[in-house]
């Protein structure tokens, strides 16, 4: 009897593990035939589904890169992943090769590789170098998810409109889960500007990715950028990574701009 209570009572799959890491259940009946090592399980803070399943709202601040600015060239990206307190929990940076940086500019193919605080690697984002031009109806920007690195979890690839950008959150199948909807004109010359998340009808709207305006100065004289991302708390942490993923595309697309383009 005492045995098959144990099995009903045995917990489920915890929503919003990553696909890829560990069965939440085989801990469980690891801990349960080993009750000395119980007490010595550490929670693993390096894991992606420790922060994402409790954050409504995601803050990206890209770092200055004050070498850029002087010497009007190109550097690789670097942003702070931050909770709604302003607290960092992930450090992206970008590696991508300097002759893609100077001369394919915002196509340029490269890997954005999403640390935790002990610098352990939880997602990475791969873009490839494709096509971004409203009279251009094929071959438009995608991008990879892997979270944890090595497993597929999604992507987010652009959709052709020639009035606005739009894209779509797919799976690990490339099949469409969310749409992301932004608007006709994205300078944001002296305000935020959103891109709405919708389901894929676009009948509700479950959140918004919005680029926050830091002034004149900042925008026109440096390439440093500042999003948030809301969206509800319990989303599946596989669609907040690709979220963030979307975030970096943005900033390439939209965006990434210094005193060398002017």
């Amino acid at each position: 009897m005492a045995s098959k209570d144990s099995q009903s009572q045995k917990p489920g799959r915890l929503p919003g593990f990553l696909p890829g890491s560990t069965d939440p259940d085989q801990h469980f009946r690891a801990a349960s035939s080993h009750p000395r090592k119980q007490a010595r399980q550490q929670p693993d803070d390096r894991q992606p589904s420790r922060f994402l399943p409790t954050l409504d709202l995601i803050i990206i601040h890209q770092q200055v890169e004050l070498l850029g600015m002087i010497l009007g060239t190109e550097t690789s990206n670097k942003y702070e992943i931050k909770n709604s307190l302003g607290q960092r929990i992930y450090f992206a940076v970008e590696e991508s090769i300097c002759f893609n940086r100077n001369v394919c500019s915002t196509l340029r193919a490269c890997t954005l590789r999403i640390t935790d605080n002990s610098g352990r690697e939880v997602i990475t984002v791969n873009r490839p170098l494709r096509c971004n031009s409203c009279w251009c109806p094929c071959y438009l920007q995608e991008l990879e998810i892997q979270a944890p690195p090595g497993t597929i979890v999604g992507y987010v690839a652009q959709k052709w409109d020639p009035f606005q950008p739009t894209f779509t959150i797919q799976n690990a199948d490339n099949e469409d889960i969310l749409k992301i909807v932004g608007p006709c004109a994205t300078c944001g010359c002296f305000g935020d500007v959103d891109f709405e998340v919708q389901t894929v009808d676009e009948k509700i709207t479950i959140g918004k990715i919005s680029k926050y305006w830091s002034g004149f100065v900042n925008d026109v004289f440096t390439n440093a950028d500042n999003f948030g991302i809301h969206v509800p708390a319990d989303l599946d942490v596989t669609l907040k990574a690709a979220m963030i993923g979307a975030c970096f595309l943005f900033d390439f697309m939209f965006f990434e701009h210094s005193l060398a383009g002017l």
